[in-house]
């Protein structure tokens, strides 16, 4: 067991304080800071005792990662993150396990570099997550029920949108859905800037509260930030969802979504596919995003915690992650589950945590990568308060 130490990732979208403040290092940073990865990417390995997690999975994976090492060809599963975003992330999904081998097999023949900036595939892993909050947490997630999208529109009643908006009256949701995104999509530059900016100032001016203010409200704000974007019109097919601390978004292969603004633990398959759809000046490819999108409609994308005493977890359908979130009161200590090679992370608090080979001492926004072959664990509060931690492992 040693202190696992983040691969800092700055992209334009992230926070200048609520990572560095969440570390104790000083704030604002210097640079966005983005994500903080902690796992065995080959792109971007967290470290273990100065040397890559990769390499140190790789000297003894039976020893590291005990059954899970058969789940991932000897490699760890999952891939955990501390996200920041003070600014709305691109509209994306992620590919099924068989498109992601397919796509990423394909670029390879073309000899397209893994680190290519039009690249779609950088492995060739699928890439179901979770995020649980750890602040206030607002996100776009699932194309929201056609009835619902109609009284949208009904309710903003604005002109230029109806010779498109009647789409969403095919015989199916899924068609009708998939009709009305393809169009937007694919409209001519010039016809998508004066429609996004009619949709802008509509938007801007409604009066009106409830769930059709926040999406005006979420809609106005994003336009103003990229003018002429489909993503723009896109965005308001889906879901507004605003998360409490705790909360938390599933999404499996093809679910649409963008996060929006605040701070959350994200846990995922080990894989870094993202397909573009637009709020963004990264590689967008509309043919490839259409080709993986799921277009059913999802009425409640939300997973809340299922609480046991002092553990909380977060049931998905995930293969390879299980996430839970552990409290310790001041001066306890409880027994994390036996669940095989896990990534122990504090978010509050100081702890120890240690096995039967060890111990390590993690402050607020410390982690420890517990390898399979170290149990049992037990995660002990330090210092003059209480403890919050996430524990991510393999599913038994």
């Amino acid at each position: 067991m040693e202190r696992i130490d983040a691969v800092m990732q700055s992209y334009p979208w992230g926070s200048r304080t609520l990572i560095a403040e969440l570390m104790g290092q000083a704030a604002p940073s210097a640079h966005p800071q983005a994500e903080a990865w902690f796992g065995a990417h080959p792109l971007a390995p967290s470290t273990v005792g100065g040397r890559p997690l990769t390499e140190v999975i790789a000297d003894d994976p039976a020893a590291a990662l005990g059954p899970a090492a058969d789940v991932a060809d000897g490699t760890l599963p999952f891939l955990l993150k501390i996200l920041a975003a003070s600014e709305p992330l691109s509209l994306q999904a992620h590919p099924t396990l068989a498109q992601a081998k397919e796509g990423f097999a394909a670029e390879n023949e073309r000899g397209i570099p893994p680190t290519a900036r039009h690249r779609n595939y950088r492995d060739a892993n699928h890439k179901p997550e979770l995020i649980v909050a750890l602040t206030r947490f607002d996100a776009l997630a699932g194309f929201r029920p056609v009835d619902a999208t109609k009284e949208l529109f009904d309710e903003l009643a604005i002109p230029e949108l109806g010779h498109y908006t009647v789409l969403l009256d095919a015989p199916s949701p899924v068609e009708g859905l998939r009709a009305l995104f393809t169009t937007w999509l694919t409209l001519p530059t010039r016809v998508l800037g004066d429609l996004v900016e009619t949709v802008r100032a509509a938007c801007a001016a409604y009066g009106g509260g409830g769930w059709i203010g926040e999406v005006a409200a979420t809609t106005a704000d994003i336009a103003a930030r990229y003018p002429g974007d489909p993503g723009v019109l896109a965005s308001m097919l889906l879901n507004r969802i605003t998360l409490e601390p705790g909360e938390g978004i599933y999404l499996g292969a093809g679910q649409l979504h963008a996060y929006l603004s605040g701070m959350g633990v994200e846990i995922m398959a080990n894989s870094d596919n993202v397909l573009r759809g637009g709020l963004t000046s990264k590689h967008v490819d509309v043919v490839e995003l259409l080709r993986v999108l799921d277009f059913s409609p999802a009425e409640d994308p939300v997973v809340r915690p299922v609480v046991d005493g002092v553990v909380s977890s977060y049931p998905t359908d995930a293969g390879e992650f299980r996430l839970v979130g552990v409290e310790v009161p001041e001066g306890g200590q409880v027994e994390v589950p036996r669940t095989g090679a896990m990534i122990i992370l504090v978010v509050e608090g100081e702890a120890e945590v240690s096995s039967s080979a060890g111990s390590v001492e993690l402050p607020r926004g410390g982690a420890a990568w517990v390898p399979a072959d170290e149990p049992p664990r037990v995660l002990r509060a330090m210092g003059d308060g209480p403890v919050s931690a996430f524990v991510a492992s393999v599913p038994e």
